[in-house]
This record gives structure tokens, sequence and C-alpha cells, in this order.
């Protein structure tokens, strides 16, 4: 009888042992609170769309600095987040080979510049002197040639048997190369007087400008071997390091595996703008730019943001992936519209967020 009542006893336990563990596991447990209000569209028949904050300007983009040369870079001359002027510079390539190619030019330039002077400085006295000389000993030597001549001629004149005839005719020759010499001596000592012929020292004129001009502009590319500031404001990131490689397309980058730009400057963090970018399928529900209301929430957040409209873009473009991949992967464009707001003074913005925005009508 004892031992019966202990299995009783033992079986009554174990029951409500097994109930209890049956309502303790069957119970749910109160849903946690979430990190942050969902989205919301506050508007009754408002649209939703993607944006990206940029700097607000007029271009309503952020400024994108590309250099207009190719190399290695060997400085970078600012940090991310500096404030800078327009004209600053910012990241410097390899020059020396440009740099050698500038030394060549100028060279060559002042050697076709000294030519010009020289032409322009003409006749030297040494060369009217040399030329002057010249018709002296020509001159002289037509007295020689006459005098001879004149002896000949009078003695076959006394005498024809005196001198052969073959005599008398080679000193007449003599005397007149001798005279046609004198008279191409003084031809040349005027030739040499005149100094250099217009024409030869307008030619050698453009020579030294064009000369001039090409290493001009070969020092005017040396200069763009550092890539300055085009604008005031902040670099927002520099994708140039010490040793890599830039050029006209820019950088590449290795997560994006495309080319980005060498510098990426912002107006400032004052005052900023959204690109928003609406689907065309929604471009018939789209207000009316005199009644449009937009705000945006920043993601993970409950700020909301009111947002000024600014203007439409007038160029529907293909929607492409947040990683700039250009291939569009899906049939459909979007329309850029471009919001203003101001910053409140706690809210962690930067420029290239993405947020969330609502666009509706008054």
């Amino acid at each position: 009888m004892p031992r019966n009542r202990w299995l009783f006893v033992l079986s009554a336990l174990g029951l409500l042992l097994g109930m209890s563990g049956a309502w303790y596991f069957a119970r749910r447990p109160p849903p946690e609170p979430p990190a942050f209000r969902p989205t919301e569209n506050p508007y009754p028949h408002g649209l939703f769309a993607n944006g990206i904050i940029e700097s607000a300007q007029s271009s309503g983009e952020n400024v994108s600095i590309y250099p207009d040369v190719a190399g290695r870079v060997v400085a970078v001359r600012v940090s991310e987040g500096e404030t800078v002027t327009a004209g600053t510079p910012l990241v410097e390539i390899d020059p020396s080979v440009q740099a050698a190619t500038v030394e060549q030019l100028e060279a060559s330039a002042a050697a076709e510049c000294t030519v010009l002077d020289e032409l322009r400085h003409q006749p030297r006295p040494e060369a009217l002197a040399v030329a002057a000389a010249a018709v002296d000993a020509a001159r002289a030597q037509l007295k020689v040639a006459d005098d001879q001549a004149t002896k000949r001629v009078d003695t076959a004149a006394l005498d024809a048997r005196a001198l052969s005839r073959d005599v008398v005719d080679s000193a007449r020759d003599a005397r007149a190369v001798a005279a046609a010499a004198l008279a191409a001596a003084e031809r040349q000592y005027e030739l040499v007087r005149a100094g250099a012929w217009q024409f030869d020292i307008a030619a050698e004129e453009k020579r030294c400008v064009a000369a001039r001009q090409q290493a001009r502009a070969a020092r005017s590319l040396l200069e763009r071997f550092v890539v300055r500031a085009t604008v005031d404001g902040v670099v927002l990131a520099i994708a140039a390091p010490v040793g890599g490689y830039v050029s006209p397309t820019g950088t590449y980058d290795t997560y994006t595996q495309a080319a980005t730009p060498v510098v990426v400057m912002s107006r400032g963090r004052d005052a900023l703008a959204v690109r928003v970018f609406v689907d065309e399928i929604l471009l018939s529900r789209l207000p009316d730019p005199n009644h449009i209301v937009a705000q945006m929430q920043v993601r993970g957040t409950l700020v909301r943001i009111p947002l000024r409209f600014v203007r439409t873009s007038p160029y529907v473009v293909p929607k492409v992936e947040l990683s700039d991949n250009r291939a569009e992967q899906v049939d459909l464009r979007v329309l850029p519209v471009l919001f203003a707001f101001d910053p409140p003074p706690r809210a962690t913005l930067y420029p290239g967020q993405l947020v969330d925005v609502y666009i509706g009508t008054r």
C-alpha cells in the first residue's frame, strides 16, 4: 500500500512538471522595441525615392578633379577633410621627362632668336672690311692688267712684228677679266653692306616666335603636373596614393574596379543638397514644381529634414548601380530632382550619404 502511494505521488509530480514545462516553453516573449522608427510616408499620396547627399552648388554635384597628364604620383599635398582655396596644390605627378623637354625646347628657342639677332645686326664690321679689301684687290688687279694691255697694244702699234697677235689678245682679255672681277667685288661689297635680306629676317622671326610658343606650351604642360583645386571648398576624397598611377581618366579603384576621380571636392558642409532619382514610371505623379514639398529621413535615425525644391534635370538618365557600374541592369530610367536643405546642428551628414526622400504636394 505505501508503495502504491509513492507511485501515485511521483506520477502526479511528473504530470505537474510536464504541464509547467509545456507552459514555460510555449509562452511567447514580448517583442523587442525597434532600434528606430520605421520609415513612413508623411504625405497621403507622396512619392518615395532614393537620394544622395551632395554639396550645394549650381551643378548640384560634387567637383570631380582629373589630371590633364598621366604619370606616377610623387606627393600628396592635402588631406581628406581639409578646407582649401582655388589653386591650392593637391597632388604632384612626376615631371622629370617633361622638365627635360622644356629645357630642350627653351634652348632651341634661344638659338633661333640668337640667329634672328645676328641677321638684324648685319653687316658685321669685319665682313664689310673683308668685302672692301676684296674691292681694293680687284681694282689693283685691273690696274696691272690695264697697264700690261696698254703696253702690249702700244708696242704692237709701233712694230707689228715685235709681239704676236696672240700676246696682244691675251693682254686685252686679261684686262676684261680684271674689270669683270672688280665689278663683282663691288657688287659683293654692296650686298654685304646692305645686311640681311628682309625676307630672311621675316622667316627667322617666325621661327623664333614658333620656338618660343612651343617652349611656352611645354612649360604650361609642365605646370599641369601639379593638380590644383578648381574651387574653394573641402577635400572629400583623394584616390591618388604616393607611388600610384593616375591619368586623365582618373585612377583605378580596387574596390569598385572602375576609374574614379583623383580628387573629389565640395563647396563646403554648411550648405548641402540632395539629388533624388525618381523612377520614370512615377513621373506622371510628380507634383507641379510650384507646389512640391519634400522631406528626407536619414537612414538608421529618427532625423527628418524638410527640403527646398531647386530644379529638375531636363534629361532622364539610366538607372545605375551604386557601385558606379555603368552597365544598366534593368530596363528603367530615372529623373534627377535636386533639393536643398539646411543641416541640423546635431545631425551627422556627409556628401555621398544615401537617404530616403518623400515628395508630396501642398
